[in-house]
């Protein structure tokens, strides 16, 4: 509960190094990607991410992560990093290991791919303090990073990646760097007065913010359509993997959405708890938890799009009871500013 406070109220510091860490090289890395993905990331400017996901032919959702583009260098290689879940970072190097066309050096058709995730610490400063923290230790103003915007500086005189994205809901920066550097930084934000954060208020931020985990929201029988996702499935973006399933979706709709509820006492939904109506199973719980900045019981659940309607009145059976429960808009808490 500390933790999470102060990250909505201050600036809290978390330890994600078990993210993987994945970066790529190569003149065609952009245009071997957009096979792979629903988001049509040849929009994307140097120094601009893309939230998206990879994607089963069936539409499922493998994983999702942010591209970040990092522009051409001199020599007119385009440069990425991508960073993904940690549960799924071996199967997500297989898959693109699989699905690009790699080198150790890239060629004219070929991308260079390095897993960096052993070697790099990754850290997530968060919170509306999170910059006047940070920045004593940063040479470029971080105030001039957008949202989803990255960077590469320095940091306490040592290269680093810094990219204002997080899964908390509140503003703040990720940032990769070496191991020697990492511990360093870390110690001299938690010397500043950042709070040190675990996990478990990872959760809970991340639920109040409305944002989905995978392996418990989305996962591969799950399609970005369903799981409320649909602005990252770009209108107009060529062919890709899963494309024909999310294209009939989007005519014909789907028998399925992920809602926000909202427990209508102080018992707590559960993942895998049964959602019902009149005593009939329509749907399942994927995630749920208490909502320290709000004071009361949320969840996330899918049902049928008829009972997706915000104020739809719903039940949750909880230990062979049911509860009541209320169907609201996500996310649950939005940052003021």
């Amino acid at each position: 509960m500390e933790e999470h406070r102060a990250v909505r109220e201050s600036a809290g510091v978390f330890d994600i190094s078990h993210m993987g860490k994945f970066v790529f090289k190569g003149k065609t890395l952009v245009e071997q990607f957009q096979t792979l993905v629903p988001s049509d990331l040849s929009r994307l400017q140097a120094g601009e991410g893309q939230y998206t996901v990879l994607l089963e032919e069936e539409g499922g959702i493998i994983d999702d992560f942010i591209f970040y583009y990092q522009g051409e260098d001199v020599s007119g290689q385009q440069r990425g990093v991508a960073i993904v879940n940690a549960g799924n970072r071996n199967r997500d190097k297989a898959w693109l290991l699989e699905h690009l066309k790699t080198s150790a050096v890239p060629t004219a058709d070929t991308v260079a791919f390095q897993d960096r995730t052993q070697s790099k610490i990754l850290m997530a400063i968060q919170g509306p303090k999170a910059i006047e923290f940070l920045q004593p230790f940063v040479r470029a103003d971080l105030n001039d990073v957008p949202r989803f915007g990255h960077i590469e500086t320095t940091t306490l005189g040592q290269p680093g990646f810094f990219a204002r994205t997080g899964y908390t809901g509140e503003d703040g920066f990720e940032i990769m760097v070496d191991q020697p550097i990492g511990k360093v930084l870390w110690q001299s934000l938690v010397d500043a007065g950042v709070m040190p954060c675990g996990l478990g208020a990872r959760d809970t931020l991340r639920l109040e913010a409305g944002l989905a985990l995978h392996g418990q929201d989305i996962d591969r029988t799950t399609t970005p359509i369903e799981a409320g996702l649909k602005w990252l499935v770009h209108k107009g973006k060529g062919d890709y993997i899963g494309k024909s399933v999310l294209d009939a979706q989007r005519r014909n709709g789907v028998e399925r959405k992920l809602v926000g509820l909202k427990m209508d006492d102080r018992r707590i939904a559960r993942h895998g708890y049964p959602v019902l109506v009149d005593g009939k199973a329509i749907g399942e719980i994927t995630s749920g938890g208490p909502s320290p900045t709000l004071g009361y019981p949320i969840a996330l659940a899918y049902v049928p799009p008829e009972f997706a309607k915000s104020g739809t009145a719903l039940q949750v059976e909880i230990r062979g009871k049911v509860y009541g429960a209320t169907v609201v808009k996500k996310p649950f808490y939005r940052r003021s500013s």
